[in-house]
């Protein structure tokens, strides 16, 4: 496919919760408590596949993309999916458009209307914009198919936005405090209160990540071995090109210049077991198991990043109609949630789900893709959520890497996650696949595709 930089046409001129929860501290966690299942869930309802799905490049924190608010991150991918689809589909021809975003503080109202409109279509398709932390990006994709099985739509775009280098701070004391001379009080930082901190128990999630890693025994080191091999995979996916039909160019003004910007910021082709055992926790916070201090850092986390990314979402009859191939068929959705200290747990238990809902085994899908969230989080949902063994884990498992490679872009990542599996399934001559991602306060999301041989 022609690669076709993407720009704009148009242009936009109480800090910490300090509830007290009965019993919240108390670690009773069930895991076998994944709510109702519903065998078969999408039978008799119409099948739902998806014909294009596209992504900007990822840019690290302050990197390429930081000019960018989200919705003009979303629009360039709502912009170029429409654009692979031309000729087949008009921009008025699409129903509805969902959009996740985490972080909307300063981007204004309905973030998703303003993606909608400024990648050009017409004022009269409706939008909605999905907060579920991590999961919003994925969880977009499953209103598309409830919207189509039940006809209340034909043709949806869904996914995400997120503009984390745009994040503001906020002053939550000035509302009602001085009214002259410089601002007093707290001063708040969005990106993490809003995407990234644990209102109950007043902590950064990676804090509960690097517990949980600890109370299924992983240690540093697997964590450490689990990121480099993250790594060296985004490394070699985007040396082969098999990234290429995700990602599209993003155009960047630099004064008079027009530059490029085509591959993720993020890969590090440098990492090295020695460089990641070096870096120090992220936190200062001694772990209620072992005492010691976290095992989440830098290297074995992901960063936080710039991007967009949508798919295209229609009936198999309308696929069929317009001569579209489908890209991969939705077979399924499950959503799970845990105490929320247990977050790395929630990817593997919503995967689990949606097989036996399904019927499933595990060894009959052939791909499967778990947000990194953090190393832990990939560690403890495969191998003892799942019970994989550690050689079917790394032949199946974020087989290009994932989020520690690429970033996360909390609002956009759950769309990506699924394209990535779509197209991988794809390049290997089809079959079936799995995703699943955690998301704040421990809530997990998972969805099952089958790309056709």
């Amino acid at each position: 496919m022609e690669k076709v930089p993407q720009k704009l046409d148009k242009t936009r001129p109480k800090f910490y919760a300090d509830a007290k929860i009965a019993g919240f501290g108390e670690r009773k966690p069930d895991y076998s408590g994944m709510g109702r299942k519903i065998k078969g869930q999408f039978k008799g309802f119409r099948e739902v596949v998806c014909v294009e799905a596209c992504r900007t490049p990822y840019g690290v924190f302050g990197g390429s993309l930081k000019g960018f608010d989200a919705p003009q991150l979303g629009a360039l991918a709502i912009k170029e999916c429409l654009r692979r689809v031309s000729g087949k589909v008009k921009p008025e021809d699409v129903d509805y458009v969902i959009m996740g975003q985490v972080v909307p503080a300063g981007c204004g109202q309905v973030p998703s209307r303003q993606a909608t409109l400024l990648a050009g279509l017409p004022e009269s398709v409706p939008s909605i914009t999905v907060n579920k932390v991590c999961s919003s990006g994925i969880k977009t994709i499953d209103l598309a198919v409830q919207m189509i099985q039940t006809g209340r739509a034909e043709i949806v775009v869904a996914g995400g936005q997120e503009s984390m280098s745009n994040c503001p701070y906020s002053l939550p004391d000035m509302r009602w405090g001085s009214r002259m001379g410089l601002p007093n009080g707290r001063m708040v930082d969005l990106m993490v209160y809003d995407g990234l901190w644990d209102a109950f128990y007043n902590r950064h999630m990676a804090i509960h990540g690097s517990e949980t890693a600890d109370e299924f025994g992983f240690t540093r080191q697997d964590q450490d071995e689990w990121a480099f091999t993250s790594q060296m995979r985004a490394v070699e996916a985007m040396k082969a090109g098999r990234l290429d039909d995700e990602i599209f160019p993003v155009e960047i003004k630099k004064g008079k210049d027009v530059a490029v910007f085509d591959k993720d910021e993020g890969p590090r082709t440098g990492t090295t077991m020695d460089g990641l055992a070096k870096l120090p926790p992220v936190f200062n916070h001694k772990s209620t198991v072992t005492g010691q201090l976290g095992s989440v850092t830098a290297g074995n986390a992901p960063g936080v990043n710039d991007g967009g990314d949508v798919c295209m979402l229609m009936s198999a009859e309308k696929a069929k109609e317009l001569g579209l191939k489908p890209l991969f068929t939705i077979l399924g959705y499950a959503e799970v949630s845990q105490p929320t200290k247990d977050i790395a747990t929630v990817p593997g238990l919503s995967i689990k789900k949606i097989l036996e809902e399904n019927d499933l085994k595990l060894d009959q899908v052939d791909l499967i893709e778990i947000n990194e969230a953090f190393a832990a989080v990939v560690l403890v949902s495969a191998r003892s959520i799942l019970g994989m063994s550690k050689e079917d884990m790394m032949k199946k498992v974020n087989v290009n890497g994932s989020a520690i490679a690429y970033g996360h872009p909390i609002g956009a990542t759950g769309a990506r996650i699924l394209m990535t599996l779509g197209y991988e399934l794809r390049r290997r001559g089809g079959g079936l696949g799995v995703c699943g991602i955690c998301s704040g306060h421990a809530q997990g999301d998972a969805m099952l595709i089958r790309v056709d041989k």
